[in-house]
């Protein structure tokens, strides 16, 4: 039991000289202790990163411009492509004529709504376009431009 206590105070003093020796450098030594720590979560964990949307744009637009790019993507895996690029194309045209882009958004979710596919894959188009349709409507609203009939 004595020399437990003994070896107990043994370290105690030890750690206590090695406190003293780096004296007022103790904060700086922190910091860079935790510095060298890997603070970041591994890729494996970390959540799927976010569609890249240009910097400096309303957050409505990029909205908007976020919605258009998970459609697309969507569109352009069950083979149509061709509606996937018009898609594209509108979204672009947002960002150096934000109407003519909103209108032309309009002009493709009216071709997306009469797309006809597979029932088990209607459900998700439907929630995607309807995405769309609500962000591209609300960006509308704060622009005050009258959507086209």
């Amino acid at each position: 039991m004595l020399e437990i206590l003994v070896g107990f105070v043994v370290v105690l003093l030890v750690l206590g000289g090695i406190l003293i020796m780096i004296g007022p450098n103790l904060k700086g030594v922190i910091r860079r202790v935790r510095s060298a720590r890997p603070t970041t979560v591994p890729t494996v964990f970390q959540s799927r990163q976010r569609e890249a949307v240009p910097p400096g744009l309303n957050p409505k637009t990029q909205r908007v411009l976020v919605a258009a790019a998970r459609l697309s993507n969507w569109l352009r895996t069950h083979d149509q492509d061709e509606l996937s690029r018009e898609l594209r194309a509108a979204a672009g045209r947002i960002t150096s004529n934000e109407a003519a882009g909103l209108y032309a958004l309009q002009t493709v979710l009216r071709k997306v709504r009469a797309l006809n596919v597979d029932e088990s894959s209607q459900e998700r188009l439907k929630a995607l376009s309807n995405e769309l349709r609500v962000a591209v409507q609300d960006r509308f609203e704060q622009l005050e431009l009258l959507p086209r009939s």
